[in-house]
């Protein structure tokens, strides 16, 4: 391995768009031959509205019938009462908002809007996020073993603001194949930062992405 293999190197992952019920560890596999192919120990980088989606979380707008909560919710903070009824159903408690958002707390984290994500749905739906990122994460890295034949560590990562900073950074959700936190440093997030810088939105086919010789 020479030195310039050991560079730090991000590469995305064209899919293409992801559907409902899509493979979509076969679909980084074949993204990732145009590039040389997975390589033991790569890291591997996956939007969680693209995990979702694959999975089927995705919810037509159309069949939601928003609760008297789910409509006093929507006008206090200027938002469609069918995806508020939505949110509330995925939140264990809202605890604010500020227009256009819904401050959640789902699983013992805060969330806006509970993780709902409109941006990268089909017209006239919206997208939840994985049922279970950490188990979407190992089922992923488990698939890639079986067709690439190669150890990976993989990330389901979103992206999300912070408490009085501008712009939005990567956190990870769920990950397989390393530890999260390591020395007291969020491992995961920060890989998964770095990859957020290449991966695009839904309609631009690159909800991945390898990061490459990153320490363990």
């Amino acid at each position: 391995m020479n030195a310039v293999s050991r560079w730090f190197s991000v590469y995305g992952l064209a899919t293409g768009l992801i559907r409902p019920g899509d493979p979509i560890a076969d679909r980084l596999v074949v993204a990732a031959h145009r590039s040389g192919g997975i390589l033991e120990g790569d890291f591997i980088v996956v939007a969680e509205s693209a995990v979702a989606t694959a999975e089927g979380r995705v919810v037509p707008l159309d069949g939601i019938g928003p609760t008297p909560a789910a409509h006093a919710l929507a006008r206090r903070y200027a938002m469609d009462p069918r995806v508020v009824e939505i949110i509330l159903q995925e939140s264990d408690a809202v605890v604010g908002g500020m227009p256009g958002f819904l401050l959640c707390q789902v699983h013992g984290t805060l969330l806006p809007n509970a993780g709902v994500d409109a941006s990268n749905a089909p017209p006239g739906c919206v997208v939840l996020l994985p049922a279970d990122p950490q188990a979407s994460a190992a089922g992923i890295r488990d698939a890639i073993r079986a067709s690439a034949g190669v150890e990976t560590a993989v990330i389901v990562a979103d992206s999300r603001p912070h408490p009085m900073r501008s712009g939005c950074a990567g956190i990870a959700l769920g990950c397989a194949g390393l530890a999260p936190v390591r020395d007291g440093r969020a491992v995961a997030d920060s890989i998964a930062s770095a990859a957020e810088l290449i991966m695009g939105e839904a309609d631009e086919g690159v909800p991945a992405a390898i990061v490459r010789w990153c320490k363990r």
